[in-house]
């Protein structure tokens, strides 16, 4: 088939982890259709270019906000794009901005839904809630929508009528799985340094596990704008020399950082597919994170746990029993609890059936 994807995030030499996963799925079907990406930038830079993803032709075409006359050069590209396409293929609800109202083009359509606003409202600012009352409409007019995990499946059922299918992101398997590191627990936490992440609470919960004898330290991998104040909360309970901050890392870095750790501790609040769950359990690594997140899909008991009460001696509680329960997992074992869940192959080959499905 020939497909046309279009995406507002698209990995760019500036950017390269922006719609990675984008990148990622584009790829892993170009090895089974003719894939092109026309990546709509709305950064409003013209001094950039977006990377390659396998054997897709890629486009990006500059555009800013600001200017109404973009919004008509993205509709004419996309529908002179579509032209000879068998399916149209676009990603997340801001990209849909330019068809609040009609079509992107006359062939069949499949939109992959990833914004967090749709499943915790609640995290969203006074524009971010206008955002999404005026976006969400769009959302009725796709054949099929697609969303990562239940969680938003769910809340994408409430604004449509139309089919949705669940397809999960890409993660990548590695080559070599490295064995869990011997000795104190290497706790890791992956995410932006941001309320809704709450690195805060798994400070707290470290000096929790360190009050009750255990000698565990944390990673945390990610930036943002409460650097600071973990950095001062650790400092207030002792624990400046165990909290490391990492910053933001590349996704080779990442997966290095995955394998030094013993488990994943993420307290958020809110996620939809959570691709460092995924990453991790994929690595070899169990999980602790908080309940409200598409993780629960896929992670199995016993190498889980999906905690509700937002304390660190919950939390707590939680890291022990997976680490108890986990003692004797190789690294081999957990990976195997997700298996090829997330390769490439699977999820074109799930696309593929959607393609199928609204081209017959």
């Amino acid at each position: 088939m020939r497909i046309l994807v279009v995406t507002p995030w698209f990995p760019t030499a500036d950017a390269p982890e922006s719609g990675l996963f984008v990148a990622r799925e584009a790829a892993a079907l170009g090895d089974a259709h003719d894939v092109r990406v026309l990546h709509l930038d709305w950064s409003g830079r013209r001094d950039r270019e977006s990377r390659a993803a396998g054997s897709a032709a890629v486009r990006r075409l500059a555009l800013t906000r600001a200017n109404p006359l973009d919004y008509l050069r993205a509709r004419r590209a996309v529908r002179l794009a579509a032209a000879d396409a068998d399916i149209l293929h676009t990603h997340a609800l801001t990209g849909l901005l330019p068809w609040l109202r009609g079509r992107p083009a006359p062939v069949p359509w499949v939109h992959s839904e990833h914004w967090s606003a749709l499943t915790a409202p609640d995290t969203l600012g006074p524009f971010g809630r206008l955002a999404l009352a005026v976006l969400a409409p769009a959302l009725r007019g796709p054949d099929v929508a697609v969303a990562e995990c239940e969680r938003l499946a769910a809340a994408l059922r409430t604004r449509r009528s139309g089919p949705v299918a669940i397809v999960p992101c890409i993660v990548p398997p590695p080559g070599t799985l490295t064995p869990r590191p011997p000795g104190a627990p290497a706790l890791i936490g992956i995410g932006g340094l941001i309320d809704r992440k709450d690195p805060l609470l798994a400070v707290e919960t470290l000096a929790v596990l360190r009050e009750r004898g255990l000698d565990a330290r944390l990673t945390w991998v990610g930036e943002g704008p409460l650097r600071a104040a973990v950095a001062t909360r650790a400092q207030a309970l002792g624990l400046s020399d165990l909290v490391t901050l990492r910053g933001s890392l590349t996704s080779e870095e990442v997966a290095r950082a995955i394998d030094e750790s013993s488990m994943l501790v993420l307290p958020t609040r809110a996620d939809n597919f959570c691709v460092v769950a995924a990453e991790s359990l994929t690595r070899g690594r169990p999980i602790v994170s908080g309940d409200q997140t598409g993780a629960v899909d896929y992670a199995h008991p016993s190498v889980s746990r999906f905690v509700s009460e937002r304390s660190a001696s919950a939390f707590a509680d939680a890291v022990e029993s997976v680490l108890r329960e986990s003692s004797k997992l190789t690294a081999e074992e957990i990976s195997e609890t997700v298996r090829d869940r997330f390769s490439p192959a699977s999820v074109s080959t799930a696309l593929t059936g959607i393609y199928a499905q609204v081209h017959a």
